[in-house]
């Protein structure tokens, strides 16, 4: 490798992508459209980064598989960081093994790093912590470090083991100033700022305020009845009643502990859960069922009973019954919330993430649109969406991934 290379190289390292352009800008042997293509990357442009990348990757020889590796590892962060969730997960593991072979054990471990955040991002939280329990972080550079520490915290936060997570934001803080890479320390700070920021707001007993996470935390601790509207369930202790996929019972369920201990009118019930404002007796009926599934739903936890008027919800233990929503409680919410990390989504990516239907994703972002809550870029199958202010407050508790519990 040749000084000019070499000093390319350790100017990327350092961070410093205008100072390896400066070195390589003029060149187009395969090494140099590598580290262009990573200076691209770290500038922002990233399309034209993807194109040097593959046109750096067909430009190695047989013998230069490590070198391939790298560029396909890099290729794979920024598909990560344009939310391109359809990446072949199984590209990035063949790149780290070819690396991990060769004794290139820091990219092999930025391959391992790189497939446990696109872990998180869609929600499969065992699988990436078993992924990251792979890496001995002490054996890291600074760096990678850091990026270890953020995606430890990550899963921290989303269990809700607030004090964990916490800890690790401060080892992140701390590896990504000792690398010295000002994008780095701001994307650490920011990430260990979302412990300070409203995850939840409760109501209950007429009441409500905004939790920070590490209150959310210390209600799901206790055994208090938690109707939960982040994440669709009834929490009683350690027992959950799961009710994502049955919205109209959950919507019935939300009504009843709203009300409290009074108990909730039919016409309310029928407004919230089937958006009947002037009911009939088909109406009727149909809230008479749906009543008697979300009995046997309940019944470890808590009984409805009937009333004069309408339904009344009643804890099995006596105890007070609380709801927990989003922060900012509003349509789409779900959807709202992977844009938090100011990054732009394809519709695609944010189906993958959410484990749902592209034609229901293209749906919410229609609404949000409308309602300016969303703005696209871009045209076709190149479109991506982004809000227009992001990261306005914490919403870890509606991206996708079981909570505690669950």
């Amino acid at each position: 490798m040749d000084s000019m290379i070499t000093a390319a190289a350790r100017a990327l390292a350092a961070g410093n992508p205008l100072g390896a352009l400066d070195r390589v800008a003029l060149r187009k042997d395969a090494p140099a459209l590598a580290l262009r293509g990573i200076a691209m990357a770290q500038l922002g442009d990233l399309e034209r980064a993807k194109a040097l990348l593959k046109e750096a990757a067909r430009a190695f020889g047989p013998r230069e598989a490590v070198a391939r590796a790298r560029c396909r590892v890099a290729l794979g962060e920024i598909a990560l960081a344009t939310r391109d969730l359809a990446f072949p997960p199984k590209t990035l593991a063949e790149a780290g093994a070819v690396l991990a072979a060769h004794g290139d054990r820091a990219n092999a471990a930025h391959a391992g790093l790189i497939a446990v955040r696109r872990l998180l991002l869609i929600g499969r939280l065992e699988e990436a912590g078993e992924h990251l329990a792979e890496t001995d972080p002490a054996s890291l550079p600074p760096p990678l470090r850091a990026a270890h520490a953020l995606a430890s915290a990550g899963i921290a936060t989303r269990r809700l083991r607030i004090g964990e997570a916490r800890t690790t934001f401060a080892h992140a803080v701390e590896a990504a100033r000792q690398a010295g890479i000002p994008a780095l320390m701001r994307e650490a700070e920011m990430a260990a700022a979302i412990l300070g920021q409203p995850a939840a707001r409760l109501r209950e007993e007429e009441t409500e305020r905004l939790l920070l996470p590490v209150d959310v935390e210390a209600l799901l601790a206790t055994d208090r009845l938690v109707v939960d509207a982040c994440r669709h369930v009834l929490r009683g202790g350690e027992s959950v009643v799961p009710l994502a996929t049955r919205p109209v019972l959950f919507a019935l369920l939300r009504r009843l502990a709203q009300a409290g201990p009074a108990g909730a009118s039919r016409e309310s019930l029928l407004l919230d859960a089937f958006r009947a404002r002037h009911a009939d007796e088909s109406h009727r009926a149909r809230l008479r069922v749906e009543m008697g599934r979300l009995r046997a739903a309940l019944k470890p936890l808590a009984a409805i009973e009937a009333t004069k008027d309408g339904f009344v919800l009643v804890p099995r233990k006596g105890q007070t019954v609380a709801v927990l929503e989003p922060p900012n409680d509003e349509p789409h919410a779900d959807v709202l919330a992977l844009f938090a990390d100011g990054e732009a989504w394809s519709s695609s990516a944010l189906a993958i993430a959410l484990g749902t239907s592209a034609r229901t994703v293209q749906r919410a972002l229609e609404t949000l649109h409308a309602a300016g809550k969303v703005q696209p870029v871009g045209r076709g199958r190149a479109r991506r969406w982004l809000t227009p202010t992001p990261g306005a407050f914490s919403t870890f508790l509606l991206l996708p991934g079981p909570l505690p519990g669950d």
